[in-house]
């Protein structure tokens, strides 16, 4: 198995979960490898290996899926990789917004897009395979200052369902989980002013954890989920339905 930005946050925390049911996970990072190392360190035996591909560039997301696929068989890919640089849609200047166009959907979509044709191809030549997308909450609800991110998660929710259409009969199994507010490191270091007004909107009373969404990924990914092809879980604490 791949799971893509793997280092970290909610990728790290897919890693183990999915390598204590059983999975061999390769760990994915663009620039750190210091944590990607301490990653296959906890998984242990469990490791299939790191892989580094920048997926801001042409090509890192064909060579990264060559790569991978040299160490071994894949049966299963789970596309969390992805960034969020808010943005006024209105009041930024046209170098911010094409930078961060460029950006948002070269992690957030083509990555994730093109490694899905790669694994498709593979596992609908086997007869079985999965993929998982990490998407968002604000890919069903949209959120300001986050025009293209959320563009970007909801191109990816529409994917796994389209997906999981045309996938089915050649035996692939595509679905995925919609965060809302993750407990992460980059939550605590941009959000931590706003933290009292976020809480405020998520009737549990707490953000997610990692675990939250690896538990989700986790159950996705297993036999007791093979009827939920198409299916992108929730996990936002009752703060959203649609």
């Amino acid at each position: 198995m791949l799971v893509t930005g793997s280092s970290r946050g909610i990728g790290r925390a897919i890693a183990l979960r999915l390598a204590a049911d059983g999975w061999r996970v390769a760990v994915h990072c663009s620039n750190n490898a210091a944590a990607a190392n301490d990653t296959v360190s906890e998984l242990g035996g469990a490791a299939a290996g790191v892989y580094r591909a920048n997926l801001r560039e042409a090509g890192s997301a064909a060579s990264l899926w060559a790569a991978a696929l040299g160490d071994g068989p894949v049966h299963a890919l789970v596309n969390n990789a992805g960034i969020y640089n808010p943005l006024s849609f209105l009041n930024s200047s046209d170098a911010e917004f094409e930078s961060n166009l460029a950006d948002t959907f070269a992690i957030n979509w083509e990555a994730p897009l093109r490694l899905s044709r790669y694994a498709c191809k593979v596992f609908a030549a086997a007869g079985s395979g999965r993929i998982l997308n990490v998407a968002s909450r604000v890919g069903f609800r949209g959120e300001a200052g986050a025009a293209l991110y959320s563009a970007s998660k909801g191109a990816l929710i529409n994917l796994t369902r389209a997906l999981a259409v045309e996938l089915a009969p050649a035996g692939v199994f595509v679905a995925g989980i919609a965060p809302g507010w993750v407990e992460t490191a980059m939550v605590r270091d941009n959000m931590a002013s706003r933290l009292p007004d976020i809480l405020d909107t998520i009737p549990l009373r707490r953000m997610a954890s990692p675990e939250d969404c690896a538990a989700s990924a986790a159950f996705l990914l297993s036999d007791e989920a093979a009827y939920l092809s198409g299916v992108v879980i929730d996990i936002n604490g009752a703060s959203y339905f649609h």
